[in-house]
């Protein structure tokens, strides 16, 4: 069955689509931008990730004729050129975007899509959706493994997701920002992430005792046993009965993997199951933990002395629990005017959502000695200055007192092409290779911007163009404003 999602958009794209079409208006040029306004989670940093979904539905994007007679049957009552126009749909446009695993920041452009207005708009809404999700997960799976280190990080959310596709990339978004493995089979199957799993509590509840379920489990899987200890008394049967199964193991020369804690005070449970699994001689033994983990919890337990080797994180990683939207946006910025790309701005009473015109691009400025990560500095696409290696003034947006000047610095060009007149023209990374580059961006920053709490900010800078650009017509908007505030008071 053909799954089509060219109908995964909201209705006024449809809609608007269809008033520019009416309007002879559908083929003019455009560029939009897709961004975030606010780091997520109150991060330093976020994570991107989405891109591979975007390019699966990129490629996929047809209206069927399944899809053309549902839109038939709408009270718009859409012309029927209109929706033939659609039938013949392909997308022809060029699309720009960030690496997946690239570091990200608020106020410059992840995404940047260009083409026929009919085409660049019906693609919003299914773009933010795959892009909002997956970069705030992979942002959240990042804050956790900064807290976990070397620990090994288990992707458990799968039952607690919203709906079978949250949990399929939110593993594969949890991946990309280090986790190492999933409780997800499809997951594993799809994207070829390790998958990791041990038993529940009713398994043990299924038997006569305790020590008959570890038992049986070892007896079925005696190369893979961990087992569940906290089903009754962690420390008084559950651990008690483990060390007897790796005593059984050992006698087939095999060895008991590791126990796994689920409730309880995990700090004091783990400190003890150390002690009891040491004392057995069992120091290869690792201790699992889950039940509601996330970074804070971490954080605090490995403050506590918590021994725990491994984390299985669910609920609060796969739905993002402290902040469940990243609150992505998809902006027009310039469009065809007489034959000519203009800048496009959008003026609001919150400052905050006054966009920044033009299409542009973005250059990540790092230090050629320390090969660390200076500013982001996002500038018009017409300019060179980066490119041709001049000097650059970076300044703050909101405060342009405050400013630098560098000359000596290499750069990044973040935005890399992924279509070109709708033809696919990006080598699509192994997702290990996506990895290791998200790795290397970690490496990338200093130490301030990527802790925890209170991170310090790091720079996004416009150039002076881009910048002026915005201040000009923020200014012509405010003088047309009061001309016709005039023109009304002399009528």
């Amino acid at each position: 069955m053909n799954h089509s999602m060219a109908l995964h958009t909201d209705k006024y794209q449809i809609n608007m689509m269809y008033a520019h079409w009416k309007n002879d208006t559908h083929n003019q040029h455009t560029v939009f931008e897709a961004f975030f306004r606010k780091m997520p989670f109150g991060n330093g940093y976020a994570v991107f990730a989405g891109l591979e979904r975007i390019i699966e539905y990129m490629e996929q994007l047809r209206f069927t004729d399944d899809d053309i007679a549902y839109l038939g049957e709408q009270e718009e009552q859409y012309d029927a050129a209109f929706l033939e126009e659609l039938r013949n749909f392909r997308f022809n446009g060029h699309i720009d975007a960030v690496k997946e695993g690239t570091l990200v920041f608020a106020n410059e452009p992840l995404v940047r899509v260009e083409g026929r207005v009919f085409e660049t708009q019906l693609i919003e809404t299914a773009l933010l959706n795959f892009m909002n999700f997956q970069t705030l997960i992979a942002t959240k799976a990042s804050r956790i493994k900064r807290v976990a280190k070397h620990d090994i990080l288990m992707e458990f959310g799968t039952r607690r997701a919203q709906e079978a596709d949250a949990s399929l990339w939110g593993a594969r978004a949890a991946y990309i920002a280090g986790f190492h493995a999933t409780s997800n089979m499809l997951a594993g199957k799809r994207f070829s992430i390790p998958t990791k799993g041990t038993h529940a509590h009713a398994w043990v509840q299924s038997f006569t005792s305790e020590q008959q379920a570890f038992e049986s489990f070892a007896n079925a899987l005696p190369d893979q046993v961990t087992l569940l200890v906290d089903t009754y008394d962690t420390l008084h049967s559950g651990i008690p009965n483990a060390i007897q199964i790796a005593k059984q193991l050992s006698e087939k020369g095999k060895k008991l993997q590791g126990i796994r804690l689920d409730s309880g005070d995990l700090a004091y449970l783990s400190v003890e199951a150390r002690k009891m699994l040491d004392e057995a001689g069992l120091y290869e033994v690792r201790i699992v933990a889950s039940n509601d983990l996330d970074e804070y919890t971490i954080a605090d337990l490995k403050e506590q002395g918590a021994r725990v080797d491994s984390w299985g994180v669910g609920t609060q990683l796969i739905t993002a629990a402290d902040q469940p939207s990243l609150g992505g946006v998809y902006k027009l910025v310039a469009r065809e005017i007489n034959g000519r790309l203009e800048p496009t701005i959008k003026i609001s009473a919150n400052p905050e959502k006054v966009t920044a015109p033009g299409k542009k691009d973005v250059y990540r400025i790092i230090h050629p000695k320390k090969q660390k990560a200076i500013a982001d500095y996002v500038c018009l696409a017409s300019e060179s200055d980066v490119e041709r290696k001049q000097k650059l003034k970076l300044f703050d947006p909101l405060h342009p007192y405050i400013h630098k000047y560098v000359d000596q610095y290499e750069a990044e060009k973040l935005l890399k092409p992924i279509y070109r007149s709708g033809q696919l023209v990006y080598e699509r990374p192994l997702l290990e290779e996506i990895r290791a580059y998200h790795e290397q961006q970690i490496n990338l920053f200093w130490p301030e911007h990527l802790r925890k709490k209170n991170p310090e900010p790091f720079h996004v800078d416009y150039s002076t163009k881009a910048w002026q650009l915005k201040r000009d017509m923020i200014e012509m908007y405010v003088q047309e404003k009061e001309k016709l505030r005039l023109m009304r008071q002399e009528e």
